[in-house]
């Protein structure tokens, strides 16, 4: 299910094509490498929704139940109301609390009209049983996030 507001339509309000969300896939550093018929599963399993600027994403604390990738645009990512950082192209965001069922860690606000990949809690397991690469690269992901955070040096 799709955050309130969100639609799986591209700009000109009507269904994104199949082949459209498959060279959006292929832009995404997630799925770099995987075959045509990889990104055409990866492409059941994700939509595609175009969001305004200010709209925000998720929410400290809330439980979540999709992740996001962002395909263009930009977000700001706050924690405890303070700004941690800004997401681009080809980040994830959300991925903690669908791996882990916990609360969000962040708060996250689109910062500019925005194109984004959404994966809800079905797909996504999907995803991670269906393609190791990609499990490996979204705890990657999660591993540098972990880092970043790291302020003292405690390893």
């Amino acid at each position: 299910m799709l955050p309130a507001g969100v639609w799986a339509l591209d700009t000109g309000g009507e269904r994104v094509a199949r082949d459209e969300k498959i060279d959006l896939l292929r832009t995404v550093p997630l799925f770099a490498g995987l075959g045509k018929r990889e990104l055409e599963r990866v492409s059941t399993l994700a939509d595609i929704i175009d969001l305004p600027a200010d709209r925000p994403l998720m929410t400290q604390g809330e439980h979540g139940s999709q992740m996001f990738i962002v395909v263009s645009g930009a977000a700001r990512v706050e924690r405890d109301g303070r700004s941690i950082g800004e997401c681009g192209p080809g980040e994830v965001l959300g991925e903690i609390a669908l791996l882990d069922g916990g609360p969000r860690t962040a708060t996250v606000t689109l910062t500019q009209p925005s194109r984004l990949l959404v994966v809800a809690r079905r797909e996504f397991q999907a995803l991670m049983d269906e393609f190791p690469d990609i499990r490996l690269r979204v705890l990657e992901a999660v591993a540098r996030r972990l880092r970043a955070l790291d302020l003292d040096g405690i390893h």
